[in-house]
């Protein structure tokens, strides 16, 4: 059995915000709620990141900090995305755990209690691994062929049906600080770090309001996200197109050979196989240089080491200077 702690200790909460402005205040309030019982043991703290919002999320979260001193409000200089927000969350938070949570209520706040409960037991990492999910058909569909071909293309395992939603203790937040890709993709380098890592089952929620961040253009964005920034397997997988066209090439000779040897009567002549073949081949080119193109545009976008975004303001809790906040942002 763990020992009880002789002092608090501090949990952060980090909520990414993008147009949220129909969600903050029950999901706050709903946090708020789950979490009082609990003021005893932990410090809790929230820290709310707002990534760009084009609605009233960021006067809603500045009323907020206003009223709540545990409240910490990061606005990001423009949209960055996602994982950039959940970044700059990592960054500029200050405790002994962090549990990453999406705004929109799909991810239940009560099940941030039995993260805390697997932390306690020693794991380091406790990620939220989707029971079910009140998605659409083709959410879910597309998300289980995405998980399918990420756990057999990665070079690491990663947990499938598994989002951001999960707690982090402090050590692996300082590891994960070290890695500054541009191409992010969060679960992927919580399960390259390492660390002794769980999970607890849940049931997803739907959306309380508001309409997704992440319409199918960004999805399957982030879908290459996963697959480029985690494994080489595409690069492999053109020499093996290569080897294949090459046999089937062979065998084609193979084929003209024998009829014109053997049956020449049946030839018929015509530039239809020619044709078809040459399209075929001229596709396979194409898509072995996307692949490529990919990989290449992510290393070049790397080594201009540009910073991951761009902090505006921090609208911090009373008595702790913003601009200490602020110089921490990378």
């Amino acid at each position: 059995m763990p020992t009880e702690p002789t002092t608090r200790r501090r949990v952060a909460f980090v909520f990414p915000i993008y147009n949220e402005e129909a969600n903050i205040d029950l999901l706050h309030k709903t946090v708020d709620e789950v979490t009082a019982p609990h003021a005893g043991r932990y410090d809790f703290s929230f820290l709310y990141v707002d990534d760009g919002s084009r609605d009233g999320s960021l006067a809603k979260l500045t009323e907020l900090s206003a009223c709540d001193q545990r409240v910490t409000v990061i606005e990001l200089s423009r949209n960055f995305g996602h994982q950039m927000a959940v970044t700059a969350g990592l960054d500029l938070v200050d405790a002994d755990a962090v549990v990453i949570m999406d705004s929109d209520l799909q991810d239940p706040p009560r099940v941030a209690l039995e993260l805390l409960e697997k932390w306690e037991e020693g794991y380091d990492v406790v990620y939220a691994q989707r029971r079910s999910r009140q998605d659409s058909p083709f959410k879910r569909f597309t998300a289980t062929a995405f998980y399918w071909f990420l756990r057999r293309m990665a070079a690491v395992d990663i947990p499938k049906n598994t989002g951001d939603f999960r707690l982090i203790d402090r050590k692996v937040v300082d590891e994960l600080r070290k890695y500054r890709e541009r191409d992010r993709f969060l679960r992927g380098l919580v399960s390259y770090v390492g660390f002794k890592q769980t999970a607890v089952l849940f049931d997803r929620d739907k959306r309380h309001a508001g309409v997704t961040g992440y319409p199918l253009t960004k999805m399957l964005r982030f879908a290459a996200d996963g697959i480029l920034g985690f494994s080489t397997t595409p690069l492999r997988m053109i020499t093996r197109m290569g080897y294949l066209i090459s046999l089937l090439s062979f065998l084609g000779v193979l084929y003209v050979v024998g009829v014109k040897l053997f049956a020449p009567e049946t030839a018929v002549p015509g530039w239809a196989f020619i044709t078809i073949a040459m399209f075929f081949l001229g596709g396979i080119q194409i898509i072995m240089l996307g692949v490529l193109g990919s990989y290449i545009g992510r290393t070049y976008s790397q080594v201009q080491n540009r910073p991951l975004y761009g902090v505006a303001s921090v609208r911090s809790r009373p008595g702790e200077p913003a601009e200490d906040r602020r110089s921490a942002a990378r």
